[in-house]
C-alpha cells in the first residue's frame, strides 16, 4: 500500500486513510475493510452533493495515476482514475489530441475518476457531451472486492451492462473507479469566443439564431449579462465564421471580443463563467438541469440569485444564491421538471443537497442494492433519497 494512516484508538472518529497505488492494492484495501467507506480524489468537489457521513475508511485514489495505453490512431486512451485531467491533456497535446471536457475545476487538479463520479462538465458539452459520452470503458472495484471491466478501446460497444454511464454522477456510492478509457478529439486549429452583452430574457432569441444556423458553435453560455459563443475552425476560416455569427445576431462585429488560437487565449472571456461556477464566498452554488426552453424563466424565479451561468443549448445552469433560499430553489426546479444539486455551501451550512426525489428514485435504490447491498460506499451522499 502506498500510504496507510490510521488512528490507534478505534473510538476516535478520524477514519483510516488508505492510498493504494495500483489495482491490486485497491482491491486489497477494500477487502481489508468491512465498514463504511468514503472515496476521495483531489478533493476539488468534496462539498458537492450530500456531505459524506461517518466512515471508517477513506480510499484516496490520487496514487492511481498515469496513462496505461494511448492509441493515437483510434483516438482513445486508457488512464488510471486518479490522474489529473489537466496532466493527461498536457501529455496528449504532443499528438494533437485532447479530452474534449472543459469543466472549471480541471484547472484545480480534478482527477478523471472524480470528474466522472461527480458528473461534472463544461460549456463544450453542447457539442462533445459530458464524460458520460466520452468514457467508453471502465475498470471498477465493487464493495465485495469484485473487479468489473466494461468496454474498452472501441467506440461502438453495445454488449453488456454500461457501467461507465452508471458511474457518471454516482458520487462514489456504487463502486471505486480504478481505470477509465476515453475517446479523444483533435485539438482545434483555432478557437474564437464572441461576446454579446444582453439580459437573460433576450438571450434565448440570440441563442436560437446561432443554434439554428450553419455556425456549429462549440459552446453557448449566458454568464451574468453576457452571451458567450465559442467556435472552432482553421486559422484561415475563423474570422469569416465569426463575422457570419455576428451578422446572424444583427450586431456590429466590433461589439464582440475574439480570442486567438492558443489555449490561453481561447479561455479569454470564459473566466467569468468559471468564477460563476465556483460561486461567491458565503453563497451556496446550485447546479440545475432543465429543458433549455424553460431555463431562463426558471432561473428568474429563483430566490436570492447573485451569479448565473446558463447553457442555453444544454439546459444546464449554475447559480449562486443565498443559502436560505436553497430549499425553495430545489422545489421550484422540481416543479419545472428539472433536477438540482448543491455544488458548494458555506462552511457549517446545512442546506439540503437535493430537492424532492425524482420519479426514478426507486431505480436508483435498486441499482445501489445490486452494487453495494451493505451500503458501504459513500454514505450520506444522496441523503435523503437513499
Amino acid at each position: 500500500m502506498s500510504e496507510l494512516a490510521s488512528s490507534p484508538d478505534s473510538a476516535v472518529s478520524t477514519p483510516t486513510k488508505m492510498r493504494p497505488g495500483d489495482l491490486d492494492e485497491l482491491r486489497a484495501a477494500i477487502l481489508d475493510t468491512s465498514g463504511p467507506v468514503g472515496i476521495s480524489g483531489a478533493g476539488t468537489a468534496a462539498d458537492w452533493a450530500g456531505p459524506l457521513g461517518a466512515v471508517e475508511t477513506v480510499l484516496d485514489t490520487t496514487a492511481l495515476t498515469g496513462v496505461i495505453t494511448h492509441n493515437p490512431g483510434d483516438m482513445t486512451v486508457s488512464v488510471r482514475a486518479g490522474t489529473p485531467l489537466r496532466a493527461l491533456v498536457e501529455e496528449l497535446s504532443s499528438h494533437g489530441q485532447h479530452v474534449s471536457l472543459d469543466a472549471a475545476r480541471i484547472a484545480d487538479g480534478a482527477t478523471v475518476g472524480g470528474l466522472l463520479a461527480t458528473g461534472d462538465a463544461g460549456p463544450s458539452a453542447l457539442v462533445y457531451g459530458t464524460l458520460r459520452d466520452l468514457v467508453i470503458g471502465t475498470t471498477l472495484v465493487l464493495a465485495d472486492g469484485t473487479i468489473a471491466h466494461n468496454g474498452g478501446h472501441v467506440i461502438k460497444n453495445v454488449a453488456g451492462f454500461d457501467l461507465a454511464k452508471l458511474m457518471h454522477g454516482s458520487y462514489g456510492t456504487l463502486a471505486v473507479v480504478a481505470e477509465v478509457v476515453l475517446r479523444l478529439h483533435p485539438v482545434p486549429k483555432a478557437t474564437a469566443t464572441l461576446a454579446l452583452d444582453c439580459p437573460l430574457d433576450e438571450a434565448p432569441d440570440h441563442a436560437a439564431r446561432v443554434l439554428g444556423g450553419p455556425f456549429e458553435p462549440v459552446a453557448l453560455e449566458w454568464v451574468d449579462g453576457t452571451l458567450l459563443v465559442r467556435i472552432e475552425g482553421t486559422e484561415a476560416a475563423l474570422d469569416a465564421r465569426a463575422a457570419r455569427v455576428a451578422e446572424a445576431l444583427d450586431t456590429d462585429e466590433r461589439h464582440f471580443r475574439r480570442t486567438g488560437s492558443d489555449d490561453g487565449a481561447a479561455r479569454q472571456g470564459w473566466g467569468a463563467h468559471d468564477a460563476a461556477v465556483r460561486g461567491a464566498p458565503g453563497s451556496a452554488v446550485l447546479r440545475i438541469g432543465a429543458l433549455p426552453s424553460r431555463l431562463p424563466a426558471l432561473i428568474g424565479s429563483l430566490p436570492g440569485v447573485t451569479a448565473v451561468t446558463a447553457g442555453l443549448g444544454t439546459g444546464v445552469a449554475t447559480v449562486s444564491l443565498d443559502p436560505a433560499g436553497v430549499a425553495e430553489a430545489h422545489a421550484l426546479v422540481h416543479a419545472a421538471g428539472g433536477t438540482s444539486v448543491v455544488r458548494s455551501r458555506p462552511a457549517g451550512s446545512d442546506v439540503p443537497a437535493w430537492g424532492p426525489p425524482p420519479s426514478a428514485v426507486a431505480v436508483l435504490r435498486s441499482v445501489k442494492n445490486v452494487f453495494d447491498p451493505q451500503g458501504r460506499f459513500g454514505p450520506g451522499r444522496f441523503d435523503p433519497w437513499m
